[in-house]
Order: structure tokens, then C-alpha cells, then sequence
């Protein structure tokens, strides 16, 4: 009897379930119908993305831009926002690059800190490694 037979243990349309509290199994390229790099410009792991506070439309919406945008009502690097929502890292761009091409998240800009470094400072903080 063929294993891949209706109702067998290896039919394709039987659904694989890890115990009936975690629910089915669901393949990362599923959930990005394929795809590995988001549309956009790549976002890098760094890249801080919040919520634009745009109306979304939930429904065109798949479970996991949901809990995206609902995560990203603070912002958060893309690698806190994959540890966050528990989703592997090229999920998350993808997904993340799905919403901000909607105008759903934005990526917020970081510049560098504009006060001026003591140089004496540094200089003292040397001296002491040194002494170490």
C-alpha cells in the first residue's frame, strides 16, 4: 500500500501537528509565499522599524504581520522583533518588508550621539589601562 495513500501517515493534505497545543506546523517559506528577500531595500538586522500608526487592513493581513505590527507599536531592531514574535530572521525582513511597503512600519533613523568626546577623558582611561 502506497504511504502516501488518503488518510496514510505521509498524505501531503494531512496536516502535521507537533501536540494539540502548538497546532500545525507551518513552513517559514509559507508564511512568505516563497519569497527570502523583501521586495524593498534589504533591511539590515540593526534596522529600527515602529508602527506608522497607518490604518491597516487586518483581514489582507497574515497572522504574523498582525503580531509584527502589534509588536512594533515600540520600536525594535529587526533581530529583537525575530526574537520577540519567535520567527526565524529571513521571516521577519520579509514580512516586515511586506508592511513597510504598505506604509504600515517605518524605519527610524540613527545618528550618532552629538556631543563631543572628551579627549582628556580618553586619555585617562588609557593611562589607567596601561597601569593595568
Amino acid at each position: 500500500m502506497d504511504p502516501r495513500a488518503a488518510g496514510g501517515p505521509h498524505d501531503p493534505r494531512r496536516e502535521r501537528w507537533i501536540d494539540e497545543a502548538a497546532g500545525p506546523i507551518v513552513r517559514p517559506y509559507a508564511m512568505t509565499r516563497g519569497r527570502t528577500v523583501p521586495t524593498g531595500e534589504p533591511l539590515d538586522i540593526v534596522a529600527i522599524i515602529v508602527a506608522t500608526g497607518r490604518v491597516a487592513d487586518l483581514a489582507r493581513l497574515s497572522r504574523e504581520q498582525r503580531r509584527l505590527l502589534a509588536v512594533c507599536r515600540r520600536p525594535h531592531t529587526i533581530a529583537d522583533l525575530a526574537s520577540e514574535v519567535d520567527l526565524p530572521l529571513g521571516v521577519v525582513r520579509v514580512l516586515a518588508g511586506d508592511l513597510l511597503d504598505q506604509g504600515l512600519l517605518g524605519v527610524q533613523q540613527w545618528s550618532p550621539p552629538t556631543a563631543q568626546v572628551d579627549q582628556n577623558l580618553l586619555r585617562r582611561v588609557l593611562d589607567e589601562l596601561r597601569a593595568l
